[in-house]
This record gives C-alpha cells, sequence and structure tokens, in this order.
C-alpha cells in the first residue's frame, strides 16, 4: 500500500510529464476498443443479413452447383427428394431453381441470373408475396442495386430471354412489381427473382431446384442423393475470412500506437531513474530493498495506465456511446465492396473487449516500467546513498 501512496504522488508531482504520457495511452485504449467494437459490429450486422437474405440456418445444393461458376448451372438441378419434399410443402425449405439470362432494358443487352423463388416462402427476408401480383406478364422483384445499374423502376416491362432444359432459347416480358432494399448483395446485383412455377414451366423443369434454403437447424437432414448438405457457418466463413484480415490489418494500427506509448513511458522511466539518484539512495537508507525501489519505479510506471483508463474514459464512453447507438454512417454501399455491409453499422462493445483492452495495455506497460527499473537492482548500498548508478 505504501507503494501505491509514493507512486501516486510521485507521478502527481511529475506534472505535465505524467499527463502526456496518460494521454497518449488513454488514446491507444480508445482507438483499439473503437476499432474491434466496429469489427465485432460489422460481422454481426453482415451474418445476420445474410442469415436472413440468404443463407437461412442451412442450404442443400445441387451436387454440380458451384455459385462461382455460373457454367454449372445447366445441369445443376433435380427434383426434390420425398424427404425434402415434404419439409418444403411444411414451408420449412424454401428452394430456388437458378438460371442464366440476358435483361434487354431500354433496348441495352445485359447479362442477369433468373432466381425462381415460392411467392409463400417465409425461410427468406426477400418480399417474395409481391410476385402474387396479377400482371399481363410474367412478375419479378429486383434489388436497389439491381435496379439502379439496370434503370428499373417499379411497373416498367422488360424483356428477358433465356435458354430451356433442351437448350432452346425463348423470351417473353416481366413487369417489376417490386425493389427491394438489403444489404447482401449476393441477392441483389445483376439477379432477377420471378415464382418458382413460372421459372420452372418457362425453363421446363417442373418441380425442380437448383439449391434449398432451410429455416431452421434440424439434425435429422443430411446429404443424400444429389443434394449436398453446407451448414451456415460453412457459408458464412467468407464473412469470418474478410473479417479476420481485417483484424490483422488492425493489428498494425494497434501494434503503432503501443509503440508509441510504451516508448513514451520507457523514456519517462529512464529518466526518472536518472534524475532521482539520491532519491533512491535515500528509499535504500531508510531500509528499503533494492527490489522494492524497483517495485515502487514499476507501479510508478503501471499507475500511468490506470490514470490512462480513468481519463480516456471521461471522452471515451460518451464517443463511443453515442456510436453504439446512431451508428456509424458510410459513404459507401455493399455494391461497392461486393459483400454484406449496411450504409450505417453499429459498433459492438462487449465487456469482454473493454476488460481484455484494458488488461494488454496495463500487463504491457507494467513489463516496460520493469525493464528500465531493473538497473537499481544493481546499485550497491554505497553508491545508492552517494546518488550513483553504474
Amino acid at each position: 500500500m505504501l507503494a501505491f501512496k509514493l507512486a501516486y504522488r510521485n507521478l502527481i508531482g511529475a506534472g505535465l510529464r505524467t499527463w502526456l504520457n496518460v494521454i497518449v495511452l488513454s488514446f491507444s485504449y480508445v482507438v483499439i476498443i473503437w476499432h474491434k467494437g466496429f469489427l465485432d459490429g460489422w460481422e454481426q450486422q453482415a451474418k445476420t443479413d445474410m442469415i436472413m437474405w440468404e443463407t437461412g440456418a442451412g442450404q442443400f445444393w445441387h451436387e454440380r452447383y458451384d455459385p462461382y461458376d455460373p457454367f454449372t448451372l445447366t445441369d445443376a438441378h433435380d427434383s426434390l427428394s420425398p424427404e425434402l419434399a415434404k419439409y418444403a410443402s411444411e414451408g420449412k425449405l424454401a428452394p430456388i431453381l437458378v438460371s442464366q439470362g440476358t435483361l434487354y432494358p431500354d433496348g441495352r443487352m445485359l447479362p442477369v441470373l433468373i432466381k425462381g423463388i415460392d411467392p409463400r416462402q417465409q425461410v427468406l427476408s426477400i418480399p417474395s408475396r409481391k410476385l402474387d401480383t396479377a400482371v399481363s406478364v410474367v412478375p419479378a422483384l429486383v434489388g436497389s442495386e439491381m435496379a439502379r445499374s439496370a434503370r428499373l423502376k417499379e411497373g416498367d416491362i422488360v424483356t428477358l430471354r433465356w435458354r430451356d432444359v433442351n437448350g432452346t432459347f425463348d423470351a417473353t416480358d416481366i413487369q417489376i412489381v417490386g425493389i427491394f432494399q438489403t444489404t447482401v448483395p449476393s441477392v441483389d446485383i445483376g439477379q432477377i427473382w420471378l415464382p418458382l412455377d413460372r421459372l420452372q414451366a418457362m425453363l421446363l423443369m417442373k418441380g425442380e431446384a437448383t439449391y434449398l434454403v432451410l429455416a431452421s437447424s434440424d439434425g435429422t437432414l443430411s446429404s443424400s442423393g444429389n443434394w449436398v448438405f453446407h451448414s451456415r457457418d460453412e457459408l458464412l466463413k467468407s464473412v469470418d475470412d474478410i473479417i479476420k484480415t481485417k483484424s490483422i490489418g488492425g493489428s498494425v494500427l494497434w501494434i503503432i500506437l503501443m509503440l508509441l506509448a510504451m516508448l513514451a513511458i520507457f523514456d519517462t522511466q529512464v529518466l526518472s531513474i536518472f534524475r532521482r539518484r539520491k532519491e533512491i539512495g535515500t528509499y535504500i537508507a531508510l531500509g528499503m530493498t533494492r527490489w522494492q525501489v524497483v517495485g515502487l519505479f514499476t507501479v510508478e510506471g503501471a499507475m500511468h495506465a490506470f490514470l490512462a483508463v480513468i481519463v480516456g474514459a471521461l471522452y471515451g464512453v460518451p464517443l463511443l456511446t453515442i456510436q453504439a447507438v446512431k451508428g456509424l454512417s458510410l459513404p459507401v454501399s455493399s455494391g461497392d465492396f461486393g459483400i454484406s455491409m449496411a450504409s450505417r453499422i453499429v459498433p459492438v462493445y462487449s465487456a469482454g473487449l473493454v476488460a481484455g483492452t484494458i488488461l494488454i495495455v496495463v500487463l504491457v506497460t507494467t513489463i516496460v516500467s520493469f525493464l528500465p527499473a531493473r538497473k537499481i537492482a544493481n546499485m550497491s548500498p554505497t553508491d545508492a546513498l552517494k546518488g550513483k548508478i553504474q
């Protein structure tokens, strides 16, 4: 307890030098917590949106289906097995049929993916109910990014061409009955959504699908026949990889901030020991062992981190709270990145994140404070009384 009291008095007595170090350390606290909270918020938002709009609780893919290879779509379709058909009829599965096509808006030619979905499905957040609209042509849904790039608006009638299962080209007019907003570009950009039964009839693939989306995880279902099961974690792996990459990049910023703060602490400790040689000798003359004096200087250095917590809380808590409530507005959309990203991301600051950051900074600060203080342990009692350091 005596060491803490002495350390506190010495720090306060150092004046501006102490507060400069504390401010630098507090800035490190706030920036590290903010950056990690931003990534955690982005990850939670991206995964939630992808589950709601695309992946569901998992998917069954046709064994030949590859979402990154459009040439696989020609053969990637089949009828549902009796078990899967039963789940689909109960609303626990949403069959989706995918095919390539060409859209002709305003005389332009635009390659698209045509996706068929049951208007009554409730597995995904896609507003497929709008496909029940009675129109003279085939009803269609598009996302906002697709509507912007193709210059489409609700009510437009455009020509769509496709190739059926026999390789025969055909075309018809479709009417845009709805435009939906989503942060998941993989259900928006370059895609047209049609009623499943209409698309099956157009492609001559009655009762067939390309992949199936599960409403909830069910351990009784597994890969069978031509259908290969992909779990939610597997489908969300791309998001995990992106966040991991961003975290590694952010670590460079953290390291730079920590190095600056630790360099300031190290230099302060070295200068303090040099200037306070007679004081060190006095401590030893009064009965303190050399290692007790080392401990005193180490505590002084470590207390910079504790004071930085208080200072950082004074401006960091209001700033981070405002962002956690209102979110952080981004000048880009998900279409610009090609990944799920909302125009406003709400950071997530967990208790573990805050406590972990404080613990790491305090631990590193203590180690850096101890390194120059070790020199005191090599002092002889005579040199200490004379105020000399070897």
